[in-house]
Parts: structure tokens; C-alpha cells; sequence
């Protein structure tokens, strides 16, 4: 299991072109979900996410309006006095939390979400490995990226290769 960032980024980024051949590989072959859920989880349950907190540095993350009326029932504030303060608008993907090029998520302190309770759905189903939508054969074009910075991400895909008898 490899959990340092540095070597997360460097051989997720070295092996991009390899998990794009899986991507492939996956989506013209028969594999059951089942099973690489199961992987899935079994990786998710050794990492810690509130010790790394990289997808938050890394990531954007896209608002839906609901966790628009969420965050600002959280604070106690409009939904235009939320989106006035804490979210920015993405030519690609609509409306987003603010971040900081230094410290990434404007709810980021350290590894802490200071908004946990109340976080986007789309943190609280990161990485999307065992919960998301669709299969995990069509989610595959989101994981080549994560698992550039996603510990959780990088470790599944390996062990997804394994287990289909992927050859490198």
C-alpha cells in the first residue's frame, strides 16, 4: 500500500498511459463490480482521509444546489450570501467552492473540513470508487486523474489490475 503523496503523483502520473489501457480494458471485457467494490472498500477502510485531505488541496468541487441550501442553513446565511462568500464560478463546471492556490478548499484548515457535517455530496462520496454512479468500468476516466493525487484511487487501481489479470 502506498500512501506518500510525492510517490502517489509521480507514479500515477507515470502510469497514466497504462491506466487509460485499463479504462479500455475494463470496458470491453466482463468484470464484476461486485468484487472491485469489495477491493474498493477494503482500501478505503486502511486509509484515513482526515490524515491526508489531498483531494481538497487538489480538487475543485462543484456545487449542486442543495448543498448550496445546505452549507448555508450551516452558517446560518442566505443561499446568496453563501454564494456571494465562498464560491466562484468555473467555465467547466458551474458553480465551485472557492480555494486558494496555497491551501486549496476555502473550508480546508490543515486536514480538517471545518464544514465536515455539512460538506458537498461530492466530498462525501470522494473517491467514488464504492459509491458513485454507474459502474466502476464507467467512472474509470475520473480515476486516471485521481490517482495522480488520491491514495485510495492509486492503491484501487492496482489492486483492480491484479484481480482482472491486466497486463501491464
Amino acid at each position: 500500500m502506498i500512501t506518500d503523496l510525492v510517490q502517489i503523483k509521480l507514479l500515477g502520473e507515470k502510469k497514466r498511459p497504462e491506466n487509460e489501457r485499463f479504462r479500455r480494458h475494463l470496458k470491453t471485457r466482463d468484470h464484476s463490480d461486485r468484487i472491485l467494490r469489495r477491493i474498493a472498500e477494503g482500501i478505503e477502510e486502511q486509509i484515513d482521509c482526515t490524515v491526508c485531505a489531498n483531494c481538497c488541496r487538489v480538487a475543485t468541487v462543484k456545487l449542486s444546489e442543495r448543498d448550496v441550501d445546505r452549507l448555508a442553513r450551516y452558517f446560518r446565511i442566505t443561499p446568496a450570501a453563501f454564494l456571494a462568500g465562498y464560491t466562484t464560478k468555473s467555465e467547466d463546471e458551474g458553480t465551485i467552492l472557492r480555494r486558494t492556490e496555497e491551501a486549496g478548499c476555502v473550508f480546508l484548515e490543515g486536514t480538517t473540513c471545518t464544514v465536515y457535517e455539512a460538506r458537498p455530496e461530492t466530498c462525501q462520496r470522494f473517491p467514488h470508487m464504492v459509491r458513485g454512479n454507474g459502474s466502476i468500468a464507467s467512472r474509470m476516466w475520473q480515476f486516471i486523474d485521481r490517482a495522480c493525487y488520491c491514495p485510495i484511487v492509486y492503491n484501487g487501481l492496482e489492486a483492480f489490475k491484479e484481480e482482472t489479470g491486466f497486463r501491464r
